[in-house]
């Protein structure tokens, strides 16, 4: 898979792009991901990418010539065009596998106040992290690159993420778990995880999901 992000801030993915399981993917070859920096591609002689609404308003909005240009020189036949945007559909864990399908991502950090409404006309998928608003999306595109990235083939244990919270199949919560020590402060491990019975053990961990996602999330099994 190869993911495109574009985004004025290019230096906020430093870290993410340099820990953990998303290293190993990249120095892998299971993915590719590449930080744009669409200023880039301005036409201005000071590669302005923002101006003044029409019509009058608070703050800076994102032009579209910048952004527009950048996405078609970078799509293909392959690629699908996300816009990170307050409006857009709820991003979920059914969504991270459909996107987990695809070749090529290219996701578009807005920033500002807002973005010219034509940068539309080249998007493919609108997404929301939530019903709140942040200072851009550079933060919503590492949301959506984490959660993708792990679900590659070979990424982690294929049993890791089928076993997540929000996983499509069951749509429960992941259920609790232990380690050592056996008892902590009085608390202890619950016998059953103990007594090498794996069929017990699958009984009583899809009993705890069903039991959590009751009195966590109940909206969960209404659906």
């Amino acid at each position: 898979m190869k993911i495109d992000i574009l985004t004025l801030f290019p230096s906020m993915f430093d870290g993410f792009l340099s820990n953990s399981i998303i290293k190993r993917a990249i120095e892998r070859n299971l993915v590719e991901i590449n930080i744009i920096n669409f200023r880039d591609y301005s036409k201005d002689p000071h590669h302005k990418v923002d101006d003044t609404p029409y019509g009058g308003g608070n703050g800076m909005v994102l032009m579209v010539q910048p952004i527009y240009d950048a996405v078609m020189d970078l799509k293909n036949n392959d690629s699908l065009v996300i816009l990170l945007t307050p409006d857009g559909k709820t991003y979920n864990q059914k969504e991270a596998y459909k996107l987990k399908e695809h070749k090529h991502l290219i996701i578009i950090c807005g920033h500002y106040e807002g973005f010219d409404d034509r940068i539309r006309s080249v998007v493919d998928l609108e997404l929301s992290v939530g019903d709140y608003v942040l200072t851009g999306g550079e933060i919503p595109s590492m949301i959506i690159t984490d959660s993708v990235v792990r679900l590659i083939d070979g990424v982690i244990e294929e049993q890791s993420h089928i076993n997540d919270s929000f996983n499509p199949n069951t749509n429960l919560l992941d259920y609790p778990t232990y380690t050592k020590p056996r008892e902590f402060n009085g608390m202890k491990v619950p016998d059953v995880l103990l007594n090498g019975n794996h069929k017990e053990i699958d009984e009583y961990r899809l009993n705890e999901s069903i039991k959590k996602t009751k009195e966590k999330r109940p909206d969960l099994l209404e659906k």
